[in-house]
């Protein structure tokens, strides 16, 4: 019996892992080493490295190899490779914090092994300063790091203004092209050119960003797409305050929207022109806050 339920253990696994890879489009798999211990080690890489419909891990203990499928079009294998180092564990491109590492429970602190193709003061990544509490100026990559660009959310930005001036024209067509614009530009922001504040934010964000973008991008009744919009902004707004802007951005307040608990939004414009009611109360609001850079 107990033989059976194994069995039926694996099987439940394997149409698992199948049914994860399946909803994965431009599917790419490729095998790295990843050091790690036990069935906790399993758990936390796996869980660190999966996005749904973007990326999914398979580690196993006993090879200590890490199966990574991915969209191509949205990820690579370094951003999901820098999240599993984020979570204590080192790969062959990528070594997890001192810090971190320490903090492993004793069960999961496996032999550090593993050394970065190369080493020198351009190979570190640009996590010198603290992000979440811990210094990551010691997860060293085999690649040059590059330096800081602004432009990496640029694309990102102009979207969400984009779906913001589709929204007060009332244009459910247009809101829903620049959705999917907006989440194609989530997916080729490459990480590693992020300033350190920017990366802490676009980890928190990155997966909210593009669910709301796809809510807006399917649906085509535009009171469904302000809905997504107002839980858009929050998020943009997060990685507003620690981003790069070449002006001012406004943030912005409808008190009406919602039967009353209000929303926000992002614009580059302080004159009022509100996304969530157009025509009908095209100046209702307010700026309530001004984000300079």
């Amino acid at each position: 019996m107990k033989s059976i339920a194994k069995l039926l253990m694996v099987i439940v696994v394997l149409l698992s892992s199948i049914n994860s890879f399946a909803q994965i489009k431009n599917a790419k798999t490729e095998t790295v080493k990843v050091d790690g211990n036990c069935d906790m080690c399993k758990a936390t890489i796996e869980k660190a490295g999966n996005v749904k419909k973007v990326a999914s891990v398979e580690w196993n203990k006993d090879t200590k190899m890490g199966t990574l499928t991915y969209d191509s079009d949205k990820t690579n294998q370094d951003e999901i490779l820098k999240r599993i180092a984020l979570a204590g564990y080192d790969s062959e491109k990528f070594l997890a914090p001192d810090d971190i590492y320490a903090k492993l429970p004793g069960c999961c602190q496996y032999e550090r092994t593993l050394k970065p193709v190369a080493k020198n003061k351009e190979a570190d990544m640009d996590m010198s300063s603290e992000h979440g509490g811990h210094d990551h100026s010691k997860m060293v990559t085999s690649e040059n790091a590059p330096v800081q660009n602004a432009s990496q959310l640029t694309a990102v930005f102009d979207n969400y203004f984009s779906i913001k001036d589709a929204l007060i024209k009332t244009d459910a067509a247009n809101a829903s092209d620049k959705a999917a614009a907006l989440v194609k530009s989530v997916g080729v922001v490459d990480m590693s050119k992020l300033s350190t504040e920017e990366h802490t934010v676009w980890m928190k964000v990155m997966k909210n960003i593009s669910t709301n973008a796809e809510s807006i991008e399917k649906s085509k009744d535009v009171a469904k797409q302000r809905e997504a919009f107002a839980t858009l902004s929050t998020n943009l707004y997060e990685l507003a305050k620690v981003s790069k802007q070449n002006a001012p951005v406004y943030y912005q307040h409808c008190p009406m929207y919602n039967g009353g608990k209000g929303a926000n939004w992002l614009s580059k414009e302080n004159a009022v022109k509100n996304p969530y009611y157009g025509s009908q109360m095209l100046t209702c609001g307010s700026t309530v806050e001004t984000i300079k850079q």
